[in-house]
């Protein structure tokens, strides 16, 4: 007999399938109803867009600049939407991912597994981050030590992952109600804090690089663009592809598809962009500038509570552990993905999330006994991953722009020259944070 679990699982999701007739695949025309039984990929990577780095940088952005650095916060947000548009995109047109076409042009073996050390690393910064997130969400919210904090914190994803055990459509409500919480969460906390929306309108279009504003540009745009979800986009779209029975040759459900996945990532993006803006809102209405120089999120929590109550204070606790939560599930399908596809190699998820875990909780730990501030592991471990993104994101662009790989779905000249643009903001900004650092 099945567990009581299983059958509530199958109530909601009976088939592993989708039910997608001939003609939803083929009709040219989009209805909303199949824009809901598409709804996925994207849905999947937006976590990794309001995850706890961005939680760090935000609030650091906000609390010590006030509302300038907001402009960047919507200049990643666009960046970020490009840059989707064409992993998914590869992964409908082509039918593999972004790391197996990677694999097929590095072909010598040495290459391939430097590239995926490469990958490794900027996996685990963005694991540090997610970690960090949940590990000081239950030091706020239930008053965990930090330290015995860090041990708990490395069982989240495995209990949920064992609880969904392969059931990715249900997998994919569960980022739904994650998105909810965190979207409702600060959508309150606007509501209480009662920012000035003049000065919203005014530096969402005035950019500031000066007066040390740099290292926090950058990671802002290291927490919004990150490596890992530019590998797994592409390799959800070919899963969506393959679970809707759509063949390599059949062009018109391609099409459908990628009309789909241009509307799945305007709207979620563009939701996970306001989170984004409203976390720096919030903590420029108030922590600036009297507490300007908050170094912790738990600091930050303890402001709040005097300042706009418990429930505010709660809140922001509860959206930061479901931040983490959800976008660790992120990270460990990202890296499960690009150890198969470039490696050839499958590892059972449990084990690879266990010691992607480990790996994060001795440096957290040792940084914890030292005293050192998690809110500043948070920043920097997201200018460290602003410095990796040009490692999927250059073959993205080359890929995405070659008619011989793409076919009828090849970049535009004009989205050529849009992606160009992109690639070159970060590349000059990381150039620039690192001639301040040497």
């Amino acid at each position: 007999m099945r567990a009581p679990w299983n059958r509530a699982l199958n109530f909601l999701v009976p088939n592993q399938k989708p039910e997608v007739s001939e003609h939803q695949k083929t009709n040219p025309h989009v209805s909303l109803r199949d824009f809901f039984i598409y709804l996925g990929p994207t849905l999947i990577i937006s976590l990794a867009y309001i995850d706890p780095g961005n939680f760090g940088t935000d609030i650091a952005g906000g609390a010590t600049f006030h509302y300038d650095l907001l402009f960047a916060v919507w200049m990643a947000g666009l960046m970020a939407m490009v840059l989707q548009y064409m992993s998914g995109k590869l992964g409908i047109a082509t039918g593999n991912s972004l790391a197996q076409m990677i694999r097929v042009s590095l072909k010598s073996r040495i290459r391939i597994v430097s590239y995926w050390l490469v990958a490794e690393v900027a996996i685990a910064a963005t694991d540090l981050a997610e970690y960090l997130g949940t590990v000081i969400a239950l030091n706020i919210l239930f008053n965990i030590p930090l330290l015995y904090a860090s041990f708990l914190g490395a069982a989240d994803v495995i209990i949920l992952l064992v609880l969904l055990n392969n059931r990715f459509r249900v997998l994919e409500y569960f980022f739904m109600l994650f998105v909810s919480i965190i979207s409702l969460g600060f959508l309150y906390e606007l509501f209480v804090v009662g920012p000035n929306l003049q000065q919203i309108a005014i530096h969402s279009f005035s950019p500031d690089l000066t007066g040390g504003t740099v290292l926090v540009v950058v990671g802002i745009v290291g927490a919004t663009v990150m490596p890992h979800v530019l590998w797994l986009h592409s390799s959800l779209t070919q899963t969506k592809m393959q679970r809707w029975g759509i063949k390599e040759n059949e062009i018109a459900p391609k099409k459908k598809m990628l009309k789909l996945h241009l509307r799945e990532n305007v709207v979620i993006l563009a939701i996970a962009s306001c989170v984004n803006a409203a976390i720096l809102v919030m903590a420029a209405a108030a922590f600036f500038p009297k507490y300007s120089n908050v170094q912790q999120i738990n600091q930050a929590y303890e402001i709040l509570r005097p300042l706009f109550g418990p429930i505010a204070a709660i809140v922001f606790g509860g959206t930061l552990l479901a931040s983490g939560i959800a976008s660790s599930t992120v990270g460990t399908l990202a890296g499960q993905e690009v150890m198969t596809s470039l490696l050839g190699i499958k590892v059972n998820k449990y084990l690879r999330r266990i010691v992607t875990r480990l790996i994060n909780v001795f440096p957290t730990t040792i940084a914890i006994l030292l005293g050192l501030s998690p809110l500043s592991l948070l920043v920097y471990s997201q200018v460290l991953l602003s410095l990796f993104i040009p490692l999927p994101m250059i073959p993205l662009v080359y890929y995405t722009s070659r008619k011989k790989i793409m076919g009828p779905f090849v970049n535009t000249r004009w989205f050529i020259v849009v992606a160009c643009v992109v690639v070159g903001i970060i590349i000059t900004l990381n150039i620039d944070l690192l001639s301040t650092i040497v």
